[in-house]
This record gives structure tokens, sequence and C-alpha cells, in this order.
């Protein structure tokens, strides 16, 4: 009953949802594009009965690569199937793997819509990243045979009482799940409380942990480190979003003041945005390039906005020193693991509950500082742009906390190779 009486509200605020994806669509005109598949009108896979994976958007589809890239090359028989509920995700995808999976929308958790994906995809077992639990999608897969592997899995405090409150239809989706693989002790018990069974518990640790970083990439990021100024103090600022950019701007200006030829490599989380963030800049007084033109890194520009996809990961590795987006502004922080794969110290805002045991994890180790404040934000970045050794080693111990705690990944590639 709880299912039914969710399928029918969100029927009826099917209309809302049109809207919403309209209204996104305004500034971000790939949102308009295929919908017919957001209700299960998705073309078939060449070949059925194989691996459904999804991820949500961008950073969930980075976290999945490496599971999806060992499945292609271990199982090459294999058919693979990739859904995302974003178009930043799906260019991700497209990007990473191009014609090797088969890549689709995932429906809307309508009944219809769902059971027209199954039928149409027919997989033999399915990947749910993180923390896409939508009841139909679950219940109505795992009716159909098809085991479920929660991965990488994820849950807050916050979210956790959220779901009890609703533990008439959270209770049979997670026992639903025929696998759970928690990041972590505390999430582990935070899905027993909502109403997973022990026995579907596994607890691997974040396979963020495995980040790897090519020593190709290594190679473009030393070079395009060249072009932005070997020898200028560099700083990014990954996955901003509205709320954020001023503040780090702010403090970006201050920074100016005692480090002249200071750089700020400014990204924001989405690609719609880009034009805002460009003319804050702009207002701001501070001269910015886009990375779009492709020009050259003039020495006198202060700001350069991270407009281009799938660059993050390089411009990372151009910098000294990276501040995580997400975290000014209530969203939960975003994943600190990329930078401090690339060795540097990191600093974040105060909210982090998205990933709060791997930014317990790089405090403890003095590999990230928690600020809230432009003054705060610039004082940390003088102090460590002015100490090269302080700045050394707080990347060191991001660094380290990253290669401890690497191994989530085979954890979970045996769970999926279980369930196939």
């Amino acid at each position: 009953m709880p299912r039914l009486l969710y399928s029918l509200f969100f029927y009826l605020i099917l209309p809302l949802v049109l809207l919403r994806l309209g209204y996104r669509a305004l500034r971000a005109p790939d949102y308009r594009r295929r919908i017919g598949e957001r209700f299960g009108f998705v073309s078939a896979p060449e070949q059925t009965g194989g691996l459904w994976v999804h991820a949500v958007s961008v950073g969930e589809s980075i976290a999945a690569a490496p599971l999806i890239q060992h499945m292609l090359d271990r199982h090459p028989e294999l058919p693979i199937v990739v859904t995302c509920m974003t178009p930043t995700g799906s260019s991700r995808i497209r990007a990473m793997f191009g014609q090797q999976v088969h890549h689709v929308y995932a429906p809307y958790d309508l009944p219809g819509a769902v059971a027209r994906f199954l039928r149409r995809t027919q997989p033999r077992a399915a990947v749910i990243m993180e923390t896409e639990i939508w009841p139909n999608m679950v219940q109505m897969t795992a009716q159909r045979g098809i085991p479920i592997v929660l991965a990488n899995a994820r849950l807050s405090a916050r979210s956790a009482r959220g779901y009890q409150r609703l533990s008439g239809l959270s209770r049979p989706v997670m026992q639903a799940f025929s696998r759970i693989v928690a990041q972590g002790q505390d999430d582990a018990e935070r899905f027993l409380s909502i109403g997973a069974r022990a026995d579907q518990l596994r607890v691997s640790g974040s396979i963020k942990f495995d980040v790897a970083i090519p020593d190709t990439l290594r190679q473009q990021a030393q070079q395009t480190r060249k072009q932005f100024g070997q020898d200028r103090p560099i700083w990014i600022a990954a996955s901003t979003h509205d709320g954020e950019d001023s503040i780090l701007l702010d403090a970006h200006q201050r920074v100016l003041k005692q480090q002249p030829d200071a750089l700020l490599v400014l990204v924001p989380r989405h690609p719609e945005r880009f034009d805002t963030v460009a003319k804050l800049v702009s207002a701001k007084g501070l001269r910015c390039q886009r990375r779009s033109t492709e020009s050259a890194i003039s020495p006198d520009t202060q700001v350069l906005l991270g407009d281009t996809m799938g660059e993050l990961l390089l411009l990372l590795g151009t910098a000294d020193i990276a501040f995580i987006g997400g975290s000014l502004v209530p969203r939960g922080g975003h994943n600190s693991l990329e930078a401090a794969a690339w060795g540097l110290p990191v600093l974040a805002g105060p909210s982090d509950f998205n990933f709060a045991q791997i930014s317990e994890l790089l405090q403890t180790a003095g590999g990230l500082s928690l600020l809230d404040s432009a003054e705060s934000i610039a004082d940390e970045l003088i102090a460590l742009f002015t100490d090269s050794q302080a700045r050394e080693t707080r990347g060191r111990n991001a660094l380290a906390v990253v290669e401890a705690n690497r191994g989530a990944l085979a954890k979970l590639i045996e769970e999926v190779e279980g369930a196939l």
C-alpha cells in the first residue's frame, strides 16, 4: 500500500516534474532532449542479459568508472547498460566509454516507465551507485529476480531520519537489495535503522579512495601547469555552487593583495552556471579567461573559469591547493579524494555531511581544513602559499589517507561478480 500511494503521488506531481525539467532546459538545453528515455522508451541494447549500472550524475559516474572498466576488461562478452539522470552525467559516460557500453537515461520512478525500461534492457544483474534508492526501480527490478547491489552506499544521519519517518515505504525497498556495500560502519548502521537486514550488508570503504591518476594525465597536468605559469601560486575551487563563488572570489581578492600573481581556477559544478559565474568574476573587477577559449593564459589573468566538461581531474593537477565546493552552502560537500590523490592540501567549508567520514579522516591526518568565510579561506591560502614546507606536508598527509584506504573496489567487484 505505501508504494501504491507513493506511485499515485508521483503521477500527481508529474506535471511539476516536467515543468522543472523545462525550467532547467532554459539554462541547459540538453535537458529537453531524449525525454522519451525518462519514461522508459529506451533503445534496446544489441544483447540483453548483461549488467545494468545506474549512476545519477557526474560524481557517481566517475566513481563507477573503475568497476565498469574492470567488467569490460575481464568480461568482454558481458553487455553493460549504464544509466544516469543528468546531461552532464551522460556526457561524462559517453566520454569515458563511448560505444563500449549501451548508455541511456534511467526512467522516472513510475511503474509504467520502470517496467518498460526493464522489458527493453533485460539485465541479469543491477548495480545502483551510492544513494539512488527509488522504490519502484528497486522493487520492480527485484521482483523480476534480478539481483541488485547498492554500491559505495552512503547514508547521512539527516537522510536516515527522513527514511525512518517513511518506514512503511523504505523497509521493503531496503530489503529488496541483494547486497548493500556500505562505505563505512556508520553508514551500515544507518541502513539497518531504515530496514536493511544484517545479512545484506558489507562494509567496504569508499571506492573513491581507489581513484587512479594515469601517467599520461600527470604529464598533461605538468604541461598545462607550465601554460598557466609554473612559478605563480595557483589554487582551484572545484565543483562550486550558487552562493559560493562570491565568497571564493572575495577570498581571492584578499590573496592577491599578498600574492599579486596568484591564479584562481574556478570550476562551477553545473555548466548552466558558467555564464553567470563569468559575469560575477567581471563584476568583482577581476581579470578572467575562460578555459573553453583554449587561448594562452596571460600572466595578468587572475581567474581562469573552468567552463569545460571532463577536465576537473586534470585541472586539480595544475594547482597547489584545492578548495572543494558544495561546502559553503548546505549541499553536503563533494568528493575531496581526487584533490588528495594529487597530494594537494584540501580546504572546504563546514557543510560536509555527504562526505563526513572522508572529511574526518583527512582532518585527523592533517590534510584538510574546514573554513567558513572569505577571510578564513584567504588567511589559510596565504599561509600555505608562503610556507612551501607546510603546504607539502599537508599535501602528503592528504595523499597518505588515500593510499591507506584503497581496496574498496576489489570488494565491490567481488560482490558484483557474485551477483552475475
